[in-house]
């Protein structure tokens, strides 16, 4: 299986995803749901303004290549 699953990440202060929207799905859902709960887990480094962390958006590609 082969499959690309685009996700937009809104990334809060505290590097934690919060919500998770599918832009692009990789048209198989046991892909698509692998690359929710992996994002769901991820810590990510906030934005930032000046020294202060902000709540941001981040597109992150995900693809698979399963043999």
């Amino acid at each position: 299986w082969e499959g690309t699953v685009l996700l937009r990440v809104h990334v809060l202060a505290s590097g934690k995803p919060g919500e998770i929207q599918m832009q692009k799905s990789s048209g198989r859902d046991q892909l698509d749901d692998a690359a929710l709960a992996a994002v769901k887990r991820w810590s990510f480094v906030p934005a930032k303004q000046g020294d202060v962390a902000q709540d941001g958006w981040v597109s992150v590609p995900i693809d698979f290549k399963i043999k």
